[in-house]
């Protein structure tokens, strides 16, 4: 699963794909309605990629969070809970060790509902990011 060309933009609902990059903006896609326009770094845009969730003994990222989704529901997508009661059970049956009072439940609706868009556009998969030294031959002694 790539995330690196999928991203969040402060303000705006939703998720969107990166077109291109300029040296002053970003040209993006809106996953939903695949309307295109310009994002500004001043935007607040992120990478799905680099953002992470934190834990009691660090960070995990929001990639094996997705995975660990994707696993729990066959593939399938989540039913949005009704409280917020709700969404704090549903992210202890993914991740567990979640640090509670750094992680708010609004955080916890954001990736529902990313999560919802990937599945929707079959985005998430189980494959696991190649790291180099996973993809780089190494030399015997």
């Amino acid at each position: 699963m790539d995330l690196s060309n999928i991203l969040s933009i402060t303000g705006k609902g939703g998720l969107f794909k990166l077109i291109s990059r300029t040296q002053n903006n970003f040209i993006v896609e809106s996953l939903e309605d695949q309307h295109r326009f310009p994002a500004f770094s001043h935007d607040g845009v992120a990478t799905l990629d680099n953002i992470a969730i934190f834990t009691e003994d660090g960070e995990v990222s929001l990639q094996s969070v997705f995975q660990s989704i994707y696993k729990k529901y066959d593939g399938k997508k989540v039913e949005t809970p009704k409280d917020n009661n709700g969404f704090k059970t549903f992210f202890e049956g993914v991740l567990p060790d979640y640090d509670r009072e750094r992680v708010y439940v609004s955080n916890i609706k954001k990736v529902v509902a990313w999560y919802n868009i990937l599945v929707d556009h079959q985005l998430v998969n189980l494959e696991e990011e190649k790291t180099a030294e996973e993809t780089t031959p190494q030399e015997e002694e």
